[in-house]
């Protein structure tokens, strides 16, 4: 395609035409020469959140539209809308394009989340798209949750498991490698099917309405990246039980086969949560059909992890284990 914005008629086309869910709260909608929207929140907060999606090349418009709005839930709030960038390649088709679009809309629209508007241009900057989403929700006024809201002595909480996004990706992306080095077909499906697995949206209005006092989606970094976050935005240490953690089949194959560490995989799907009473929560989930487990405590200072019964400082990285496998 050519290289600058897409014209009118081949946006409306292409792009605009895709999207047809529409909130009532939403007063002003995408459209050619609409800039903004405008959204009515009544008494609620207004919570915003800006992801990219550089990592997959499979299903992009899915997991960035996920990614975005689980950022939205990690608050305790409902997402319900998103402005969505398209950066994309001189090579890519009209095709290609509706059909990046029709995936986002649809993803969108299942969790009842409308298209706002945003920023489609072609890039001889980029070989590959890239798909930036800011997700706006509202939260109950005196309801929201953040990173920072930890106390000493809280259980810390995960969901449906760890590396849940990462095993996705590795599934669909290196499929063939996988079949290759001996993984299943059947475990392969089962991998695949994780995408049903990446909103943690019930999960994060569950946990608010608990009484969670922290709670953050678990991305890049994985589990390991998300602790050393909690812990730098409450300035607390934490206690971490590696028997406690939950890893699926899936994950543990996967991750063996691609000689990979889960504890490091990004994961979105997963929510990190600290409340005064984990069972509590924990027996609130299951009853909504989201396994959940405590596996650690947050701490007055320092970060441990305990390891077959031998206590060790925490220590990664830094680094996602997924971008070990793309270089």
């Amino acid at each position: 395609m050519q290289i600058g914005k897409i014209p009118g008629d081949k946006l409306k086309e292409i792009v605009l035409n895709k999207i047809n869910y529409k909130r009532d709260d939403v007063l002003l909608h995408a459209g050619i020469g609409e800039d903004t929207a405008v959204i009515d929140p009544a008494n609620d907060l207004i919570v915003i959140s800006s992801d990219p999606i550089t990592g997959a090349s499979k299903n992009a418009g899915y997991l960035a539209v996920h990614v975005s709005c689980n950022d939205i839930a990690s608050a305790g709030a409902k997402p319900l809308g998103i402005q969505v960038v398209l950066l994309l390649p001189a090579e890519i088709t009209d095709q290609e394009i509706a059909g990046l679009m029709e995936e986002i809309n649809d993803t969108a629209r299942k969790i009842e989340v409308e298209v706002l508007g945003g920023h489609t241009e072609i890039l001889s900057a980029v070989n590959k798209p890239i798909i930036v989403v800011t997700a706006v929700g509202k939260a109950v006024r005196g309801k929201f949750v953040s990173s920072a809201g930890a106390e000493p002595g809280d259980d810390i909480i995960i969901t449906k498991g760890i590396g849940i996004e990462g095993t996705y990706i590795l599934a669909n992306d290196y499929y063939d490698e996988l079949s290759k080095k001996g993984v299943k077909p059947e475990l392969l499906k089962r991998a695949c099917s994780y995408g049903n697995k990446l909103s943690v949206i019930k999960e994060g209005i569950i946990a608010a309405r608990m009484g969670a006092n922290a709670m953050h989606d678990i991305t890049e970094g994985g589990l390991y990246g998300a602790l050393e976050e909690l812990s730098q935005a409450t300035g607390l240490g934490f206690e971490l039980y590696e028997d406690k953690l939950l890893l699926t089949e899936e994950t543990a194959v996967i991750c063996k086969m691609m000689e990979i560490e889960p504890t490091a995989l990004i994961s979105s799907g997963s929510m990190l949560i600290t409340i005064e009473n984990g069972e509590e929560l924990i027996k609130e989930l299951a009853d909504n059909g989201i396994e959940a487990a405590v596996i650690g405590k947050v701490t007055s200072g320092g970060n441990y992890v305990y390891k077959k019964g031998s206590k060790e400082i925490f220590n990664w990285s830094g680094k996602d284990e997924l971008w070990r496998v793309m270089e």
